[in-house]
């Protein structure tokens, strides 16, 4: 048998349901709590995509640039004293430079490999060397060939990912960061050697 004092009891709570039920006053608060982290991780998922996607532009046009100083005779690999003979090291400063805008100063991450071949075809087979989950570039030189030579211009760059929540899912090699590339391949000009 039911007492009154239970029908109360069950009549009061449901009524207190109820008022909570219809209370507005924090429903905002709330529903921003809900909705602040995955807000967050879209904005800046977008921003580190937009920067990183900046400095991937950059560095390709820095490659293009050079590239193009080696097509046309204005550059040339080497060590010789010619001021136009560029070693591996005054490449990649050259390139760097140009890059500076949007990557620290000496460019940490950043590896130049130039190669000449006798055929397109044998430039088409070079691969990108990796080696435990990151960028192998041991064997990365700067041997420009002579006039209408066959070269390909290879530029890598580990940029790092600024978002510590971002690192997980958008890195591509190892110490969370994305490996940029950028690759030019052409024929030299006929210019005198």
């Amino acid at each position: 048998m039911t007492t009154h004092a239970s029908v109360k009891t069950r009549a009061g709570r449901k009524g207190l349901l109820r008022a909570f039920a219809r209370q507005r006053d924090g429903s905002t608060a709330i529903e921003f709590s809900i909705l602040v982290i995955p807000f967050a991780l879209l904005v800046f998922a977008i921003l580190e995509s937009c920067i990183s996607f900046a400095a991937q532009q950059v560095m390709t046009n820095a490659t293009d640039d050079v590239a193009r100083l080696y097509r046309t005779g204005q550059l040339r690999a080497g060590a010789g004293p010619a001021p136009n003979q560029l070693t591996h090291d005054q490449l990649r400063d050259r390139i760097c430079e140009r890059m500076e805008i949007l990557v620290s100063a000496g460019c940490p991450g950043l590896a130049v490999d130039l190669q000449t071949f006798t055929t397109f075809a044998q430039a088409a087979a070079l691969r990108t060397p990796y080696s435990n989950g990151d960028l192998d570039d041991t064997g990365f030189g700067a041997n420009s060939g002579g006039a209408t030579s066959k070269n390909v211009l290879r530029v890598y760059y580990r940029w790092p990912i600024i978002t510590d929540m971002m690192r997980l899912s958008m890195s591509t090699i190892n110490g969370g960061k994305v490996l940029h590339f950028a690759s030019v391949t052409w024929q030299n000009e006929p210019y005198a050697e």
